[in-house]
């Protein structure tokens, strides 16, 4: 199995020098960068396995370099984690929003954020059962090609979108929490926001009215509970 490789996208270079001793003394190979330029830059070249990436940046801020990633072909289902000193939560969705996976605040523990990348890249390497193909009212998930499409059209999702519709897609009618599909959607015992999942099911929403007109109704909201993709005629 090859080493991972983590990219570090920080301008504090204490901290880059501490979290590269850090992933290379459990096995990782690390990658650095001191700016958003030129993190962006690495991330094309070199195409890492997990990204870490600090909000406040020069040249270009974390934001940017993650909806930059999340555009690219050949980057935009690379696992991100926002590191950054914000802690406010209109922030924390903002970075959701953009198409971070997950979301640490400084000062944070190296063991947790080491169990958050590992979650990650499990998650990313357990999406290649040969048969795992589901499809429902026009809506078609393969986890082998990580491809969605809704009526023949092509969803470009981020990892968490991809797996929040397949969680939703594959028990359509039943009712999930918030918490619930956060758990499916970016992994148990993470700390997240509860809003955070509205703005992932907004964004979904949005992707698939371009992709295919209004499929608003397709992922239906429960009042007082959460979320569920409709029932209707079709097969799992």
């Amino acid at each position: 199995m090859p080493t991972p490789r983590i990219l570090i996208i920080e301008d504090e270079r204490g901290l880059v020098q501490t979290l590269s001793w850090y992933f290379n003394r459990e096995g990782y190979e690390t990658l650095v960068a001191h700016d958003g330029v030129d993190g962006l830059r690495k991330a094309q070249m070199h195409l890492p396995d997990c990204v870490l990436l600090d909000v406040m940046l020069p040249g270009a801020d974390g934001l940017t370099v993650c909806r930059e990633l999340r555009a690219g072909e050949r980057t935009r289902d690379i696992p991100i984690i926002m590191i950054t000193a914000k802690s406010e939560e209109a922030d924390q969705i903002e970075g959701f929003a953009k198409g971070a996976d997950d979301y640490v605040t400084k000062p944070f523990n190296n063991k947790i954020l080491l169990q958050r990348v590992k979650a990650l890249l499990r998650r990313v390497e357990g999406q290649g059962d040969p048969h795992d193909v589901v499809e429902y009212l026009g809506v078609k998930i393969d986890r082998v090609r990580h491809r969605v499409t809704l009526a023949d059209r092509k969803l470009e999702l981020t990892p968490t979108e991809f797996r929040l519709l397949e969680c939703l897609v594959r028990q359509p009618g039943r009712a999930f929490t918030r918490h619930q599909l956060m758990d499916a959607a970016i992994g148990e015992g993470q700390i997240v926001l509860e809003r955070t999942i509205d703005v992932h099911i907004k964004t979904l929403r949005k992707k698939m009215e371009a992709a295919a007109g209004n499929t608003d109704e397709l992922i239906e909201t429960v009042r007082g509970v959460g979320y569920r993709f409709r029932e209707g005629k079709g097969e799992v």
